[in-house]
């Protein structure tokens, strides 16, 4: 592999040539602001409380749990889901930057955390939701983004009573209304796309990469992904170190 400083010289050749590409993140792209991602040895599956060890981290974040025992879902989504006081790092900074002077025309996540709006990025698929958002999974009002991680026991929505629910895909659910369509749309017109942080191994987002048609794939994962073989350039390297490093002129 070649050195650090000649890939992104190579990876700035790239994106200087470029003006559709289109970024599709996961876990790893927040890891640098503090929230750990799912399956590495300092992740969420590793670091399970004695609590919940009877319990699989998929059972535990899935629609069963949430309506068959609610009490264990909302004890694990406090302790481990609230993002309060969390801060945008140099990556999520970085591509908001890259939108705002037309070097990017979006971000494709699988992450919940509402850090790319946060740091200024407008255009943003969330494939699986955000914390930031919940409603009642009755009469679906829309509460407060604090709402869950203020209340204890189950939360009750305050119009009707119904059990009020975080707005993210489960196990066990589909994802989003047209999300999943646009995210394919977003790719399919892409020239390059960098696949930041994610193992991609969580379908149906892990599928993306099969409707990507363009000239430049780009990876960025301290793990090997499953698209290595067909990636223009890999870097090892942590992603905001990696998009720190990137030069964007407008």
């Amino acid at each position: 592999m070649a050195s650090f400083s000649e890939r992104i010289g190579k990876l700035n050749t790239i994106l200087s040539g470029t003006r559709r590409t289109v970024f599709f993140g996961g876990a790893g792209v927040s890891t640098e602001s503090g929230i750990p991602d799912f399956r590495s040895k300092d992740g969420l599956y590793n670091t399970m409380d004695v609590q919940f060890e009877q319990y699989s981290p998929e059972y535990l974040l899935s629609h069963d749990c949430l309506f068959y025992e609610p009490k264990v879902f909302f004890a694990f989504y406090r302790q481990k889901m609230n993002v309060e006081g969390i801060e945008p790092n140099a990556a999520h900074k970085k591509l908001a930057e890259m939108e705002e002077k037309g070097r990017l025309s979006g971000v494709i996540t699988q992450n919940i955390d509402g850090l790319h709006q946060k740091a200024g990025s407008k255009n943003v698929i969330e494939l699986h939701g955000s914390t930031l958002r919940n409603y009642c999974s009755r009469c679906h009002k829309k509460v407060d983004p604090d709402f869950i991680f203020k209340s204890e026991g189950i939360p009750h929505c305050p119009k009707c009573g119904g059990m009020i629910r975080p707005d993210v895909t489960l196990y066990g659910e589909m994802l989003p209304d047209g999300a999943m369509e646009e995210a394919e749309r977003l790719v399919r017109q892409a020239d390059c796309l960098i696949i930041g942080g994610t193992s991609l191994v969580v379908w149906p987002a892990a599928g993306l990469v099969r409707y990507f048609r363009g000239d430049h794939l780009v990876i960025m994962n301290m793990q090997e992904t499953a698209s290595d073989h067909a990636a223009d350039l890999i870097f090892r390297e942590k992603i905001g170190t990696v998009l720190g490093a990137v030069e964007v002129a407008p």
